[in-house]
């Protein structure tokens, strides 16, 4: 299988809207896709963390699929995150949005079980042996306690050849460095922290899965390429005025976060399924101070 082109480039991971009776918003879903795509993103991956996807049940996520597929047609690749309460579901889940026209999948440990590589592992080889799409291994022990160590990534892309990619988001940039030791440029690297976008293409990411894209993404396909032509120093002053938001996507109430962030910018509302609680109080109002500083000093690209 040749490696697949969107595995470079900015891919939100795009957020879930609601209406205001908890119901999926479909429409400004699609047109939530649309728009990142015009701003330059190279795909889009729905039922992520930041997609609420532990929320979700399995047939809201064949819906969001199937609304992203056909909003999107041949302009950009849908990349469902893959994750579920148990092994089956997974599969069962990476069979289902093939079958709907996904382009690639984005795997994901257990939502809540975590123990070993050997039951780990097991459980990835599943969901890459139920497909014949590409998929990203995403790897975050900070969020889901599965930490994939890259001597067990480079055994799993040695047994898969469809395994093209990784979403790093292990917190330690050493990982790159460490990944490409192993395996040279046979995996695709992407970022998974937004705040480390510049120092993941230092270190050799092509790609990165965003979080604030989803409500700034002129800005956020700019840093990423001038990252990628230019280096650090290139990307270096819009990185400083983004950094405080980029901030915002790993802390736990990144989901609130950035669903404001598009609320102030008119791409969506604050709504989140619950037991996440919209933001309010002090809380609200620090995080809205930061929000509308960096409206208020956008820099015109």
């Amino acid at each position: 299988m040749s490696k697949a082109t969107f595995w470079r480039g900015v891919v939100p991971a795009i957020t879930t809207p609601f209406n205001a009776d908890g119901s999926i918003d479909h429409a400004f879903l699609a047109r939530h896709a649309n728009w990142l795509i015009d701003a330059g993103c190279t795909g889009i991956v729905p039922l992520g963390s930041l997609g609420e996807g532990a929320t979700l049940s399995f047939d809201d996520k064949l819906a969001i699929v199937k609304t992203l597929v056909d909003a999107l047609g041949d302009r950009a690749p849908v990349i469902p995150g893959i994750a579920a309460l148990s092994t089956d579901e997974a599969v069962r889940l990476a069979q289902e949005c093939e079958k709907l026209g996904a382009r690639g999948l984005m795997a994901l440990p257990p939502y809540v079980y975590s123990t070993d590589w050997r039951e780990m592992g097991a459980h990835m080889r599943a969901v890459l042996s139920a497909t014949r799409l590409p998929v990203l291994l995403y790897n975050n022990p900070v969020a889901y306690k599965t930490d994939f160590v890259p001597e067990q990534i480079a055994a799993l892309a040695a047994e898969f050849p469809l395994l093209q990619a990784v979403k790093e988001s292990s917190c330690d940039i050493r990982r790159f460095a460490a990944i490409r030791a192993l395996l040279g440029d046979r995996l695709d690297l992407m970022v998974g922290m937004d705040d480390a976008i510049v120092e993941g293409v230092s270190m050799g990411a092509v790609g990165w899965i965003a979080g604030v894209v989803n409500a700034f993404p002129i800005e956020s396909v700019r840093v990423f390429e001038q990252a990628r032509d230019g280096g650090a120093d290139a990307a270096m002053e819009l990185y400083a005025w983004l950094l405080p938001l980029l901030r915002m996507d790993t802390v736990p109430k990144f989901v609130q976060l950035i669903k404001l962030m598009q609320a102030r910018v008119g791409q969506g509302s604050e709504r989140v399924r619950a037991p996440r609680l919209v933001l309010e109080g002090t809380e609200r109002e620090d995080a809205l101070r930061v929000i509308d500083h960096a409206i208020a000093t956008r820099p015109k690209l």
